[in-house]
């Protein structure tokens, strides 16, 4: 069993933390990520800064060009993963887009985040039927795919996220963008529950999700929860970044 699909199964539902790899530098990233492991993440998502995120609202758009404009890049974040992994065993996933993927090259990149202690990759704009060229070294190296569905999934969409998913799937909560208030979250944790049934795979809720009374609004339901814009916020806007992570995590895992 992957480090990933570890995480589930117990009696608290799985809480995923997005942040959005050097912002606010590089340097600091690694402790983002031990602090919201400490703190309560079961899985921290790592963002792969992207000067074009068209799945991501302004909260996460901003926070892409900021790094990018500290001077963040790809080597960089596996780089920031590799000094995390040395003081955490939680469940890391590179997420992102895949003009820099293949812009780096799928076969290295996957070798580069491997011997850093990644663990999986969620791709927001790479469909299933042209994953293999990133798939196929990922499962030499025994890393987890996550597909992405939404409430407009077709039953074939559906299918192909049973076939590819060995870590767990990502169900947004609604169309549109990350950051959006008032996602309709039972709804949506409902649904992800039939889902994971029907493809016996963890499903985890994201978009829309701000505090730890939305978390448990998720976790009666769904397998996790994704976190991402409020915590990036929450960095953005706080004087000792680290302290502010620990803060907002620990808020949050207290709805589960």
């Amino acid at each position: 069993m992957s480090r990933l699909r570890a995480v589930f199964g117990g009696e608290r539902k799985a809480l995923v933390i997005y942040l959005c790899a050097g912002d606010p530098s590089l340097d600091v990233t690694p402790d983002l990520i031990v602090a919201a492991a400490e703190a309560g993440a079961d899985i921290v998502e790592v963002g792969m800064p992207f000067s074009d995120p068209t799945a991501d609202g302004p909260t996460i758009q901003k926070a892409s060009e900021r790094a990018l404009a500290a001077g963040a890049t790809l080597r960089g974040v596996i780089d920031a993963v590799a000094a995390a992994r040395k003081r955490t065993d939680v469940p890391i996933v590179l997420f992102g887009y895949y003009n820099p993927i293949l812009k780096y090259g799928e076969a290295k990149l996957v070798a580069d985040a491997a011997e850093a202690g990644v663990d999986g990759f969620l791709v927001v704009n790479l469909p299933p039927e042209h994953a293999a060229p990133l798939l196929e070294p990922m499962r030499a190296h025994g890393m987890d795919f996550i597909p992405l569905l939404a409430p407009t999934s077709t039953p074939d969409r559906v299918a192909a996220a049973k076939e590819l998913a060995t870590g767990f799937v990502y169900y947004v909560s609604m169309t549109g963008v990350t950051g959006t208030a008032g996602a309709p979250l039972e709804e949506a944790a409902r649904r992800a529950g039939e889902l994971g049934r029907e493809i016996d795979c963890p499903v985890v809720v994201g978009f829309g999700v701000r505090t730890g009374a939305d978390v448990a609004t998720v976790a009666a339901h769904a397998d996790g929860v994704v976190v991402g814009s409020a915590v990036v916020t929450a960095i953005h806007e706080a004087d000792d970044p680290v302290a502010a992570v620990r803060e907002k995590v620990s808020e949050l895992s207290s709805g589960r």
